[in-house]
């Protein structure tokens, strides 16, 4: 057997917990399973039910991406109730070590051995080999990441909460949002409008500055009305939505220098379909000023694979400490 192998690898976001087996370094992931994060009480409990459910015993070593910050043993997730110590869980399921990372170092990891089918160009240049890569993507939150090449030529991931920044406006109908948030929010982060949560504060905020009356809608009312446009002010929090994402990733790609290129994961845009408008995007992400030209030349990419973070977690096993 192979050291390290059989792996446990797991993608655990704010609503679904990802599972999948490693058997040896040269297998592919198998048995990729999702299950929803209010089905078990804990990530144990998610864990065990996974093993159970497919045969397998005695993983050797777990790499699991989560999404929080991970400060030290004791784990708590920021959208999620699930809470645990790494080390209990590395006991109880009898693994020789338990790796626990952010879940878009995670996903950033994976970045290199995605394939051209497993990604949709949104406007930009070319990338440039072994430049610095960004990554943000939102999904129940908002994550933030990117790959910086070292001296070797090897990538290191970076682990960050860039979801949390203060989100700013860029003209007056952004600041009114923003204020109508404000109402909710004491700090009104990107990842209050750029997650599935966020479509719905977004939607609430236009409906507060059009003085219309909100429907309970979830995210999925939002992105269904939107993409039917069905909803006047779905259509409208989706566009902000857009531009709000073009603008932080902008952001993001002027702070990181990112000429490898922009990658937008998590499970929000795709789901947007054609109510993303690519063009109000680049528009967005573009509009820096006089660095308009820099951010003009930089690709961007949307995630389409459907587990890439699972390969990262795996990764994360062979290249972290």
């Amino acid at each position: 057997m192979n050291q390290g192998f059989p792996r446990l690898l797991g993608d655990i976001g704010g609503t679904n917990a990802r599972w999948a087996w490693q058997s040896n370094e040269n297998a592919d992931l198998e048995n990729i399973s999702v299950q929803p994060c209010g089905a078990s009480a804990s990530l144990e409990e998610s864990a065990k039910s996974y093993l159970k459910a497919h045969g397998y015993e005695g993983p050797s070593w777990a790499g699991i991406g989560i999404a929080t910050a991970i400060t030290g043993d004791e784990v708590r997730m920021t959208n999620n109730d699930w809470q645990f110590s790494i080390s209990q869980f590395q006991r109880s399921l009898g693994l020789s070590r338990c790796l626990v990372i952010n879940d878009f170092t995670s996903l950033a990891l994976s970045l290199p051995a995605l394939k051209a089918e497993d990604l949709r160009a949104i406007g930009g240049g070319t990338a440039v080999s072994g430049q610095t890569i960004a990554l943000l993507g939102p999904g129940t939150g908002l994550g933030v990441s990117g790959l910086i090449s070292d001296a070797q030529g090897q990538y290191r991931a970076l682990s960050g909460e860039g979801g949390h920044v203060t989100l700013a406006a860029t003209d007056d109908r952004e600041a009114a949002l923003i204020a109508a948030l404000r109402k909710t929010f004491a700090h009104v982060s990107a990842e209050r409008v750029l997650s599935g949560p966020g479509l719905v504060n977004l939607y609430l905020a236009v409906c507060a500055t059009e003085g219309v009356t909100p429907q309970a809608f979830d995210p999925a009312d939002v992105t269904d009305a939107a993409i039917s446009r069905s909803d006047a002010q779905c259509v409208v929090a989706v566009e902000y939505f857009t531009l709000f994402l073009g603008s932080v990733a902008g952001n993001l790609a002027l702070t990181l220098g990112s000429l490898g290129g922009v990658y937008i994961g998590g499970g929000i845009v795709p789901r947007l379909g054609a109510a993303f408008d690519d063009t109000l995007f680049r528009q967005r992400f573009e509009a820096k000023g006089r660095y308009e030209g820099l951010l003009q030349s930089m690709p961007v990419w949307l995630i389409t694979a459907s587990t890439p973070a699972l390969v990262g977690a795996s990764r994360a096993l062979d290249v972290l400490p």
